[in-house]
């Protein structure tokens, strides 16, 4: 599915981001930058040891916040570290802190002048955030930057969703939400 919103292209389909050739990828990471499970463990392996050893002298990243790296071996030239919450009821700032990751993110491509970036859904695997709610907060801070950002760098903004249950989420997900989208 793909859709425009402002200047910039939002698409959503199902593959592996390891292989994604935009500018940047955004890896679901954990504050310590240390390569873990999932998509952070499959793009630490894709990358190579140029990866983790900036995250290293980086050292870390709080919840909510993003980093950059070199895409070392991937198609990416950068990888964009972003952690999102540990989703516990939904009680805590989960849904502020899963927007912010998202917004760092956008905010660092936009920095760097990137053209395009791929995003996997943060915090949907191991740290348990149910999907559809956050796809719909994915979703939404990507529209509010594309609206309120009309001079970004960014063309492109994927979401690469590693299953086909996980695209169908999102793809509804948009659907919602553009339905109250002024085209």
């Amino acid at each position: 599915m793909e859709v425009k919103i402002g200047k910039c292209r939002l698409i959503i389909k199902q593959g592996d981001i390891t292989k994604e050739d935009t500018d940047a990828i955004v890896n679901a990471a954990n504050t310590r930058l240390a390569g873990g499970g999932g998509v952070d463990g499959a793009i630490h392996r894709a990358g190579g040891p140029e990866i983790a050893e900036q995250c290293r002298k980086i050292g870390s990243c709080p919840t909510g916040g993003a980093v950059i790296t070199t895409g070392g071996l991937l198609p990416a030239k950068y990888v964009i570290h972003a952690v999102g919450p540990i989703y516990r009821g939904g009680k805590g700032k989960e849904a502020e802190l899963l927007r912010s990751a998202y917004l760092s993110s956008l905010e660092l491509a936009d920095k760097y002048n990137l053209r395009s970036v791929a995003f996997p859904s943060i915090s949907t695997g191991a740290y348990g955030y149910p999907i559809k709610e956050a796809s719909l907060i994915a979703l939404q801070a990507i529209i509010d930057f594309c609206q309120s950002h009309p001079q970004t760098s960014l063309e492109e903004i994927r979401f690469v969703l590693f299953t086909p249950h996980d695209k169908e989420v999102y793809i509804q997900s948009l659907e919602e939400l553009m339905e109250n989208f002024p085209q």
